[in-house]
């Protein structure tokens, strides 16, 4: 049996799984986000920007910053201790000035607001490298089968045969 872990490493094990699993998120941010903290129901993560990020104004791309409102919200879901992190049903996102442009770096912050047994309500802010909000997003997930999938598995417990990430950040 896979052994109980911090949340931070906890949560970086499941970053590690949308990156070995996934389609989109190892194309689209590959190693330029990476999870900073984690605690209990709060996750921090950056991206560092590049041209693959950005739009013909050379600006980060808001889709870039949509996608990194799903993967946060499921980053948060995971910060509650579940491995599977359930669904989109919502997402929402809004802009409030520019991310940064190639070479800066975005902040982003994932906080779970609610977490029940069918849906988990996450938000997620974003900062630009001058430390002004540039985003904020909101992401509504289906968990009822996350939770199924515990199958009464301690929280935090990544499943046997998972990667787990090898440094912890708290």
């Amino acid at each position: 049996m896979a052994p109980k872990l911090p949340p931070a490493r906890f949560v970086r094990s499941v970053l590690k799984s949308f990156m070995a699993e996934s389609g989109l998120e190892p194309r689209l941010f590959g190693p330029h986000l990476r999870v900073t903290g984690a605690t209990e129901g709060k996750v921090d993560f950056e991206l560092d920007i590049t041209k693959d990020h950005t739009n013909r104004l050379k600006i980060i791309h808001g889709g870039t910053i949509a996608s990194m409102v799903d993967l946060g919200g499921s980053l948060a879901v995971a910060s509650k201790g579940l491995y599977a992190t359930g669904v989109s049903t919502d997402l929402n996102v809004t802009y409030l000035s520019s991310g940064g442009k190639v070479g800066e770096k975005i902040s982003g912050t994932a906080v779970c607001d609610k977490m029940g047994k069918t849906l988990a309500y996450t938000t997620v802010t974003f900062r630009n490298q001058k430390g002004e909000l540039c985003a904020r997003g909101s992401h509504t997930k289906y968990v009822a089968n996350a939770w199924n999938s515990q199958n009464g598995t301690e929280l935090f417990t990544p499943p046997e045969g998972a990667a787990i990430a090898e440094d912890d950040v708290e």
